[in-house]
């Protein structure tokens, strides 16, 4: 396993990097779809968005070559993710290209987390650490349905600065990764390790200054991806799911922080805007880097912390929870104290 594991994940670095550079020179001849400046960017000129495929590319072939020779049975969880991962990163593709209805997009993603269901990732239970609250068959799909939809679009919404979105892939993937391991499932552990070295890769062209970015191919089956080994994770009991949300909780946090914001103000949901936390640090004046190595410094802590919760006693994991809930609602007190101090200046 150790060996597999180690050759699919250089396997991965490897492929990924390549195409990620191959993708950048292509476009430096005006090949592919471009992310075009608009209100809610950070970014100034036309950047290539098609680095996601690279993501796809890295962390597919290998883990697929692997499983062809090796396999004798393909887990019905990984059919399903395949297919819904087919869905999403197809629609995203073609919406890179050519804008797709946001309905569209939505119906898309809906099918997807239906394929999710259908492979047996279902989120059949409300667990916290020392309670678990089964939950109706129709509740839990109605549930499911909602959680991959929206991991999907928060996943897209918070890939807005440089480096960032790879990032959490990295940190989250590899989390998930040693999680797996630590309960038992190589299959799992493999999945989720070739996604991580993938998007390893793709930072060797995203890092700031960014000469190429995911697009909604790299980022909303990012989003999938996560909410998918989460799902699987969980119903093989390998981890429990609040611990595989810890680990992408930066990104669900603000998102989700920022929606709820957006809808107590009234706003129009649909239109672009600069409201996350990164995002506001950086008008506030904070320069990309910085914004990003301390983000990263937040995602590794914030993976370390779910690799290591399932281990602790309840007690310790309600405190653990408790000192993140309380963490993230500092950085929310921070963020407006950066803003109103480059307001007074």
């Amino acid at each position: 396993m150790m060996w597999t594991l180690a050759l699919v994940s250089t396997a991965a670095l490897v492929l990924s990097g390549a195409t990620t550079q191959w993708l950048m020179a292509r476009a430096a001849r005006g090949w592919g779809a471009f992310d075009q400046p608009n209100a809610r960017s950070l970014h100034t000129s036309p950047i290539p968005r098609t680095g996601g495929v690279a993501v796809l590319i890295g962390a597919v072939v290998p883990l697929l070559t692997v499983l062809l020779i090796g396999a004798d049975a393909i887990a019905p969880e990984l059919i399903g993710l395949s297919a819904a991962l087919a869905l999403v990163a197809g629609i995203s593709l073609l919406d890179d290209v050519r804008q797709v209805p946001p309905l569209v997009r939505l119906l898309v993603h809906g099918a997807a987390a239906g394929l999710l269901l259908n492979g047996g990732m279902a989120m059949t239970t409300l667990a916290v650490p020392g309670f678990t609250l089964a939950l109706p068959p129709v509740v839990a799909a109605g549930v499911t349905l909602l959680a991959v939809v929206w991991m999907i679009n928060l996943y897209n919404f918070m890939d807005g600065l440089d480096g960032f979105a790879g990032g959490m892939a990295v940190s989250g993937f590899s989390a998930l990764a040693l999680l797996s391991w630590q309960g038992g499932d190589p299959l799992l552990t493999l999945v989720a390790a070739s996604i991580a070295a993938a998007a390893l890769g793709f930072l060797t062209g995203n890092v700031p200054p960014a000469r190429i970015f995911l697009g909604d191919v790299g980022a909303a089956s990012l989003g999938l991806l996560a909410a998918g080994l989460s799902l699987w994770g969980s119903q093989r009991e390998v981890f429990p799911l609040w611990a595989a949300a810890l680990a992408f909780s930066p990104f669900i946090v603000d998102a989700t922080w920022t929606l709820v914001t957006r809808l107590r103000r009234g706003e129009r949901l649909w239109e672009a805007h600069r409201s996350h936390h990164y995002q506001r640090l950086v008008l506030a004046g904070w320069s990309h880097r910085d914004t990003l190595l301390r983000s990263y410094a937040l995602m590794i802590a914030a993976a370390l912390s779910a690799v290591a919760a399932p281990r602790l006693p309840t007690p310790e994991q309600w405190l653990l929870l408790t000192a993140w809930a309380t963490l993230y609602v500092l950085i929310h007190q921070r963020v407006a104290v950066v803003e109103r101090s480059t307001t007074d200046n």
